[in-house]
């Protein structure tokens, strides 16, 4: 009668980071140009090493500093404090401004998603032109999400990570209730007005959009 299998060796237990693990972290999240999973770092720190207990060390280092550890996007970044935003309004030049039409079809593609661009188009009750697809693609705020089994097979849309980054969001679970939102609604087309509607004018008070350059 053969021997039975040894059972597998229990795997040896996650351990707290050290000073090293920290700076390798803090590093990593820095240097990232996307939100760093937690499933990453702990691709890119020793095996043994708690990737969890990593983070958690890491955003309490930072805590209450003008440079925070926050999640965004599924992901970890650093960025400023939200109490420095009025004095850093005096330094940093201010983003370019996204279209009113641009916007408004940005939440209609977020709250609605995936949805095509005639769905867009009724909901916001005028027509869509490619110009603001194409502002908004630029910023990768929205992508192809493959296509409605329709006649024509029109393209479907929908937010990207980037967006969730922009807007720092976790995930798009944590959006706002619409009749919670700052937006105006949106209202029926002026009938008189239609050829005017394509215009991509920046009225005032339009919330900001990202620089693609920063």
């Amino acid at each position: 009668m053969s021997p039975e299998p040894a059972p597998p060796a229990a795997p040896s237990p996650l351990r707290e980071p050290g000073k090293a693990e920290l700076r390798l972290a803090e590093a990593i999240v820095f240097a990232s140009l996307t939100p760093v999973t937690a499933r990453a770092l702990s691709q890119m720190l020793p095996d043994d090493v708690d990737a969890i207990a990593t983070i958690a060390a890491l955003r309490a280092r930072y805590e209450g500093r003008g440079i925070e550890l926050v999640e965004v996007g599924g992901g970890l970044q650093f960025r400023t404090a939200p109490d420095l935003a009025p004095e850093l309004r005096k330094i940093v030049r201010v983003p370019r401004r996204l279209p009113r039409v641009a916007l408004e079809t940005l939440a209609i593609v977020a709250y609605h998603q995936p949805v095509t661009r005639p769905e867009i188009e009724d909901i916001r009750g005028a027509g869509l032109s490619r110009e603001t697809l194409d502002i908004l693609l630029e910023y990768e705020l929205i992508a192809a999400r493959g296509r409605k089994e329709t006649p024509g097979r029109p393209t479907l849309w929908g937010t990207t990570p980037k967006f969730l980054e922009y807007f720092g969001l976790k995930d798009i679970r944590e959006l706002p209730r619409r009749q919670d939102l700052l937006l105006e609604t949106v209202r029926p087309p002026d009938r008189s007005s239609q050829a005017k509607e394509r215009g991509e004018g920046e009225p005032e008070g339009t919330p900001e959009a990202p620089d693609p350059a920063a």
